[in-house]
């Protein structure tokens, strides 16, 4: 079995200027943000069922999802969030798995945003958790989305608690200065994750 790290953080922590801080070192990432934008393509199966479900109006006029209405609608509605989840999750999850199989490297970076909320803790062989204050959090959102506070305290509201994600965490990453200090940091965990991953191989 490949090593997995699994990378999580709250919305607006910088989770993926960390996951390309790895990749520029080499490690192999699978990311489900990705895969969750890839399982509801124009044309898929899970695109024509939320069509049919809230309407010709969730889409852009290109035809692509309109993501920031659809988080809208779930997010004050757990009855559509929870049928949105039953019909992505086993697909989000199936196409993962597809991509940790044909990964190649030493070990997979797995950027799960849900990885607590979800309880998938048990798939990854360490928990990296990036880590920012919550004022911060809602800053970058804010900036970046331009959604919102109500909408942000929502998302907030829907995942876990920073306290429950750090007691999770194997490694932390605080990311609530500027991007470039983050590098040394990532540096010194790619090659951890490699001494770790060469010591499971070598116990396989």
């Amino acid at each position: 079995m490949r090593y997995i790290v699994a990378l999580t953080g709250g919305i607006g922590s910088g989770k993926s200027t960390v996951a390309n801080a790895f990749a520029a070192l080499g490690a192999t990432i699978v990311d489900a943000d990705i895969i969750a934008r890839q399982v509801v393509e124009p044309g898929s199966d899970a695109l024509r069922a939320i069509q049919a479900r809230f309407g010709a109006g969730i889409l852009l006029p290109d035809g692509r999802l309109h993501r920031a209405l659809l988080r809208q609608r779930v997010f004050s509605s757990p009855a559509d969030k929870n049928w949105l989840n039953r019909l992505l999750h086993p697909l989000i999850q199936q196409e993962t798995r597809q991509q940790m199989a044909r990964a190649s490297g030493h070990y997979v970076l797995w950027v799960v945003p849900l990885l607590v909320e979800n309880q998938l803790q048990s798939q990854a062989d360490r928990i990296l958790v990036v880590d920012v204050p919550t004022e911060v959090q809602i800053a970058r959102t804010l900036s970046r989305d331009g959604i919102s506070p109500g909408q942000i305290k929502n998302i907030l509201a829907a995942q876990v608690s920073r306290e429950q994600r750090l007691a999770c965490a194997d490694d932390i990453i605080d990311n609530s200065g500027r991007p470039e200090a983050i590098t040394a940091e990532v540096a010194k965990l790619h090659h951890r994750y490699l001494q770790l991953a060469a010591s499971a191989t070598r116990q396989d």
